[in-house]
């Protein structure tokens, strides 16, 4: 039920997709919520909400495929028995979760994206809670409180918001950039939304709850992380160009240090979900940078990876939650030569470790080629500081390369110990929602235009450097 009520809120994103394509007026509802308070509630399906909304749900469905057989036995494995019950509250969960990401996508107002953001920490915290691996609670409160700081933060910055213009409405913000909040109002958002982001010097939330959530919702959570690269479009780039853009320089810095940062210590992880979840400190900050070079391609670059990012992140993940119901093992070390078990799993990992690589033709590569031309262009026609940060920026792409190729030949090639020799090949209900994704991530590769079409439009005006013409 979970599957098909996500496969149905992807197929009406489709059709608004297919609205948009046709040059038709853009989707948009509104409903009265407080008018007394200024408050509507609100919908928008324009050419930067759609793509990311519709991948989404693409990842949230093939998590919830995926994880049928997974907290089948997560389940038994806690409780030992299988708890009914416990399904019902998985899935419940899950999909007030998916609401509340979607809405945070769509939503026209400020305190209604603020109430889905508190929708996504209740029913993530419940998850971890409930069904994650060692100190379970501990962490699940560690998520709860970072996450709801930045939460706080962000709130505060939305109060300035309404004492600059009398609303909450995302689409006046812009009038915010002649008031005296102006510079309060960015730097609050952006700080709020960057505790949520993991960036470094408030990181120290993300990889714990990543790697010990559950396998199957550990996808999930790079989503969570990751959102805030729309986000930041949305308010910050589209609502208050003029006043962002006297942050660009130093939190394109702040991206390249945590890239460099989180690769260097994804890099030396011998725990599969711990590489995995530390990668998603760096690979958040790539879009950040994207963001930061107040470009339009590298802004709808910055947005076109995060969408790359959670494909390529599912499949990792989905793969060592394989590795560990298959092997009862997440430790890079006890593995060796599983492609001779496992040739379809070791099929799926190299495909998803091409997607986190941007090697051509997924979309992984147009994301990166399209956002660091976009960096470049900033790095060129700006100050030389903007050149060596972007120097700096793609020679961080070097540890991406080496942390998603290297396991591939740990884990899967050499001599098979004994220990595994009887290790099978996954169930093709935790395979098949993998390859679909990898699918979609080729399409978008070799045909971005179904992305970026609609990511450029949205952003492509002055004052935003390389403003493309007509």
């Amino acid at each position: 039920m979970a599957f098909v009520a996500m496969v149905y809120a992807t197929a009406i994103l489709v059709l608004d997709e297919v609205v948009l394509w046709s040059g038709s007026s853009i989707p948009v509802e509104s409903y009265a919520w407080a008018p007394t308070a200024g408050l509507t509630f609100g919908f928008l399906a324009d050419g930067l909400s759609v793509p990311v909304s519709i991948l989404v749900c693409v990842v949230l469905a093939a998590s919830i495929l995926y994880s049928i057989p997974y907290m089948e036995r997560r389940i038994k494995a806690i409780y030992g028995e299988d708890r009914k019950d416990m399904y019902g509250l998985y899935y419940l969960n899950y999909l007030l979760l998916s609401a509340g990401l979607v809405g945070i996508v769509l939503s026209t107002n400020l305190i209604e994206l603020y109430l889905f953001l508190e929708l996504v920490l209740i029913p993530t915290f419940a998850i971890i809670s409930f069904f994650g691996y060692e100190q379970k609670e501990r962490v699940a409160i560690i998520y709860f409180i970072w996450n709801h700081l930045g939460a706080f933060i962000f709130l505060a910055g939305i109060l300035f918001v309404y004492a600059a213009t009398g609303s909450f409405s995302i689409s006046g913000m812009s009038a915010a950039q002649t008031s005296v909040y102006a510079d309060w109002i960015v730097g609050l958002i952006l700080v709020g939304w960057l505790v949520k982001m993991a960036v470094f010097g408030v990181h120290m939330w993300l990889p714990i709850t990543e790697a010990e959530a559950p396998t199957a919702f550990a996808p999930t959570m790079a989503v969570v992380s990751g959102i805030g690269s729309y986000v930041l479009v949305r308010l910050l780039l589209l609502g208050m160009p003029s006043t962002f853009q006297a942050f660009s320089l130093p939190l394109m810095a702040w991206a390249v240090l945590t890239m460099f940062y989180g690769g260097a210590v994804t890099l030396v992880q011998s725990d599969l979900k711990y590489m995995f979840a530390w990668s998603t400190v760096s690979q958040n900050a790539y879009s950040i940078l994207g963001i930061a070079s107040f470009s339009v391609l590298g802004a709808s670059g910055a947005v076109f990876y995060f969408l790359s990012h959670i494909m390529g992140k599912l499949i990792m993940f989905s793969v060592a939650g394989i590795l560990l119901l298959q092997t009862g093992s997440r430790d890079l070390k006890s593995m060796k030569g599983l492609a001779s078990k496992m040739p379809l799993t070791a099929a799926i990992f190299i495909l998803g470790a091409l997607i986190l690589s941007a090697v051509p033709p997924t979309g992984g590569f147009m994301a990166e080629w399209i956002m660091f031309a976009g960096i470049f262009t900033q790095g060129a026609t700006g100050s030389a500081a903007y050149f060596w940060v972007a120097i700096l920026g793609l020679a961080a792409t070097m540890l991406t390369v080496a942390y998603t190729l290297w396991p591939i030949r740990r884990i899967f090639f050499g001599q098979l110990p004994e220990t595994l020799q009887d290790v099978k090949e996954a169930p093709l209900s935790m395979t098949l929602p993998l390859l679909a994704v990898i699918v979609i991530s080729i399409i978008i590769g070799i045909y971005p235009n179904v992305v970026s079409k609609f990511l450029i439009s949205i952003v492509n005006y002055p004052p935003l450097r390389g403003s493309i013409p007509g």
